[in-house]
């Protein structure tokens, strides 16, 4: 049985590996049935090492190379799945009400796997890979947790990579960027009081759905009219609540409206958050409105440095070939707390492809266990190109 032949079969137990994942969701650090399987498995492939409790639920393997010392790479998958009712229909749906993988993020978890038995099983290369299976990914930091709590020396980890899927990529195929690839992504909650009152006598009591109203508008201006057009800033007002639609006659006390603010520039984003309080405050003397603002900074800006990036590019084009890996993909306003380990170690983050399906986060999505192989080959080929 050659190498091709070894990886084909592993990658369809992956699938099997995937779909029990899937119909198990779990959330952010509360994953005692994702973390104890992947324990077990890794335990089971002869990892030299297999760690629990990082970040309360986080699993972390060491395999050993059978060429003696070097550099030590550590490859990492997320395991936690969204607050979010499945809508797929699939024989392997989800189990668990308000919960599914609407990420892939349980393929990433059962590609991670398989690269972890092949690698526990050939060896063939100098040095050591450390394997992060990492918790609440979803809005938890849980990159950020494990970093905390002593992953990258515990480990002694010299670089660091990692792979998300994505629709509308074709499967067979990668996308990558060195630099920024994806933006930071910041939230904001303000609440607007006046005073309430009658309707019939908005002269007697401020008003703060007036005030929300200009404000929602005048946020645009940041990116319209403050940015660079050439640096990208989104702000997305997102969620808007008030009075009720019992009593439509009544000015409410107070309004409270929420969203994020996606920048890829770290100066930018810090300039843009001086503005958007500006901008509060402006909007609610206008008014005489009163502005609280709780302002909740998320994910920095994942940015790929350039040499591991090239790395990562000649692991792709060795799997799929060069027509099929995009080399300067746009980057993408999302965010992602991979961010939290390249800004600590050089590494990388590459798309794979997942075909034609639904978008992520949406209630169809589901991961296409046809990326299982090429996820596998990259990983397997990565290891190859770092420490063979």
């Amino acid at each position: 049985m050659d190498a091709a032949d070894t990886l084909d079969e592993l990658a369809q137990e992956a699938v099997a590996w995937r779909r029990h994942i899937h119909q198990n969701p779990e959330l952010l650090f509360d994953l005692p049935n994702t973390s104890a399987f992947v324990a077990e498995k890794l335990r089971a492939f002869g990892c030299d090492e297999v760690v629990t409790g990082i970040a309360q639920s986080g699993v972390v393997a060491v395999v050993k190379g059978s060429r003696g010392p070097g550099r030590t790479i550590a490859l990492r998958a997320d395991m936690d799945a969204l607050p979010m009712s499945e809508q797929t229909n699939l024989p392997h749906a989800s189990k668990v009400d308000g919960m599914m993988h609407a990420c892939g993020h349980d393929g990433h978890t059962a590609m991670l796997l398989a690269a972890a038995r092949h690698l526990a099983a050939a060896r063939d290369f100098a040095g050591t890979v450390v394997l992060v299976f990492q918790p609440a990914e979803e809005g938890g930091a849980g990159g950020r947790v494990m970093i905390e709590e002593g992953l990258l020396e515990r480990f002694g980890i010299d670089e660091v990579y990692g792979m998300h899927n994505q629709p509308g990529l074709a499967v067979g195929s990668f996308a990558i960027r060195p630099g920024p690839l994806m933006a930071a992504g910041d939230r904001f909650m303000v609440t607007l009081r006046g005073r309430g009152g009658h309707a019939a006598s908005p002269h007697e009591t401020p008003d703060p759905v007036l005030a929300s109203a200009h404000l929602v508008t005048a946020l645009q201006s940041i990116a319209s009219r403050y940015a660079d057009p050439f640096d990208p800033v989104v702000v997305s007002v997102t969620h808007l609540a008030a009075g009720s639609a019992s009593a439509l006659n009544v000015i409410p006390a107070s309004v409270l409206l929420g969203g994020t603010i996606r920048t890829i520039n770290p100066e930018t984003r810090t300039a843009v958050e001086a503005r958007f309080r500006a901008i509060v405050a402006a909007s609610a003397k206008l008014l005489d409105i009163e502005a609280d603002i709780d302002w909740r900074p998320g994910y920095p800006v994942t940015v790929n440095d350039p040499e591991m990036t090239r790395h990562a590019l000649k692991a792709a084009r060795s799997v799929v070939g060069t027509d099929a890996v995009d080399d300067d993909c746009p980057r993408i306003m999302g965010s992602e707390d991979f961010s939290y380990m390249l800004e600590k170690r050089p590494g990388s983050f590459i798309w794979l492809g997942n075909g034609a399906t639904a978008g992520l986060h949406h209630p169809a999505y589901d991961f296409n266990d046809a990326a299982i192989l090429h996820g596998l080959r990259y990983w397997s080929a990565l290891v190859e190109q770092r420490l063979g």
